[in-house]
């Protein structure tokens, strides 16, 4: 069953997977005999550029978790597609006849990238989806529980319209690319919380989470609907979101209707402060990179209790069915736990967050 508690503080974010015995099974690479040694090379492929996680957080924390359960001599080789599904699969295929011993893979287009999948199979080296679940032979799969992200969003949006709530006020759904499964599943979450509550007026589909179609999106609905009959809007990231703040600002909008987000993103976090931007979804990249690479390094050294003990979950792709998986859960951002969630976890400090644009918000929530 898929997990749905929703914790504020994300320091309790680490019990499911303490539960599973997930975050205490690092082991070291001398707990069984291995399949292979140290002497390993993990292959990271990320899907695009715009969302800044990828560089910043969830590469960095593969690649040191790597070194650490390698006695640093295991090492990761690094590409990002830059939202380019031909691009990704050449960097695939570079790391095949590089052979790699496992990838990491996080997909452009779930479908597009599935001979290449079965390409490294062939080639005799695992493949683990990571944050996107890809079509294929994959041998894993770690992300967040992408349903309950949406179901966070649409619930937020509910909470932020409170005692004013009405099945007529008409909402905006800007939703993620149609080529990332995970813009599905965030959009059949938050359909499942808002629908028969609020009119979704309009609902696009967001090439490439590309913020200036979400801003072209957006400009179109206020062309449609009006600026000033725009209750709310769901946006299914926060890079989407500061797109959609351009087209209400650049309509005459001073205040912002509840907008969501995803991923905690810097700019998102100081939107979330100035009251730009209601809300974002946490994803503590942190567990998932650790996840992934301990998987990783678990799988191609012949662990299998731990590798087991990682992927306790199971998850169907259109091509496969009961993947092992482990799917960490979330927490809805506001300006209530901004401290107790993306600063606690080391990602932000309160001066990233409060610069001086920002110092009389910070001031006002108490963010100090």
């Amino acid at each position: 069953m898929r997990r749905i508690a929703i914790s504020v503080a994300a320091s309790s974010l680490a019990l499911p997977l303490a539960a599973c015995g997930v975050m205490s099974s690092s082991g070291s690479s001398t707990d069984a005999t291995p399949a292979k040694g140290n002497d390993i090379t993990v292959g990271v492929l990320m899907p695009e550029k715009t969302n800044t996680r990828y560089a910043e957080f969830d590469y960095p924390i593969i690649k040191s978790t790597v070194s650490q359960l390698t006695s640093k001599k295991g090492s990761s080789e690094y590409a990002n597609a830059g939202g380019k599904a031909t691009v990704q699969n050449a960097q695939m295929q570079k790391m095949i006849d590089d052979k790699v011993d496992v990838i990491l893979l996080d997909a452009v287009d779930s479908h597009a990238i599935r001979a290449m999948v079965k390409k490294a199979k062939t080639a005799g080296i695992p493949v683990i989806a990571y944050d996107r679940l890809a079509e294929g032979p994959i041998d894993a799969y770690v992300s967040f529980d992408n349903e309950l992200v949406g179901e966070v969003q649409g619930r937020s949006l509910l909470e932020a319209l409170g005692g004013n709530l009405d099945s007529s006020d008409k909402i905006v759904m800007v939703n993620g690319s149609p080529t990332d499964p995970n813009a599905a599943q965030f959009k059949k979450g938050a359909l499942s919380e808002l629908t028969g509550k609020v009119t979704i007026a309009e609902t696009y589909d967001t090439a490439e989470w590309s913020p200036d179609t979400a801003q072209a999106h957006m400009t179109e609905a206020i062309g449609k609907l009006g600026k000033d009959n725009v209750a709310a809007v769901y946006s299914a990231n926060d890079a989407m979101a500061g797109g959609i703040v351009k087209a209400l600002k650049a309509a005459g909008v001073t205040k912002m209707p509840p907008i969501t987000g995803q991923d905690a993103e810097l700019t998102a976090v100081q939107r979330i402060v100035s009251g730009e931007q209601y809300m974002s979804v946490y994803k503590p990249y942190p567990d998932e990179a650790e996840a992934a690479a301990k998987a990783a390094v678990a799988l191609v050294q012949g662990r299998d209790i731990e590798f087991d003990s990682l992927t306790r979950d199971s998850v169907d792709s259109p091509t496969n069915k009961k993947i092992p998986s482990q799917l960490v859960s979330v927490v809805a951002l506001t300006k209530d736990n901004i401290k107790e969630t993306v600063v606690a976890d080391g990602i932000y400090k309160v001066s990233d967050i409060c610069t001086s644009a920002y110092k009389a918000d910070c001031s006002a929530i108490g963010l100090k």
